[in-house]
């Protein structure tokens, strides 16, 4: 799935890790701000992507788009683990400022 879009205020910015000389990687957190039950959505950033987050802040809102992605891993044990991941490839600051 992609072309999918999520608006809310940023929570978490993480470092950006170097994961081979050829591939890196950056998580930064999403709320959706709700009183009760609020949503922290975890997006992944890769390779040219990483720092699509440099110069936004914590408590700014955003848009994010991003792709769904989803894996399969067989453990040694032969049981098979599902993994998704929501890549980030583009991040659009919603009003004027960011939050203090």
């Amino acid at each position: 799935m992609s072309n999918l879009q999520f608006t809310g205020t940023i929570h978490l910015i993480g470092e950006k890790k170097q994961i081979t000389d050829t591939f890196s990687k950056r998580e930064f957190v999403v709320t959706d701000g709700a009183e009760q039950y609020a949503k922290f959505i975890n997006f992944e950033l890769i390779k040219d992507n990483v720092d699509l987050v440099n110069g936004l802040q914590v408590g700014q809102e955003i848009t994010v788009s991003f792709n769904l992605d989803g894996r399969i891993w067989t453990n040694p044990q032969g049981e098979d683990k599902f993994f998704n991941s929501l890549k980030a490839w583009k991040i659009e600051p919603v009003g004027n400022a960011p939050a203090p």
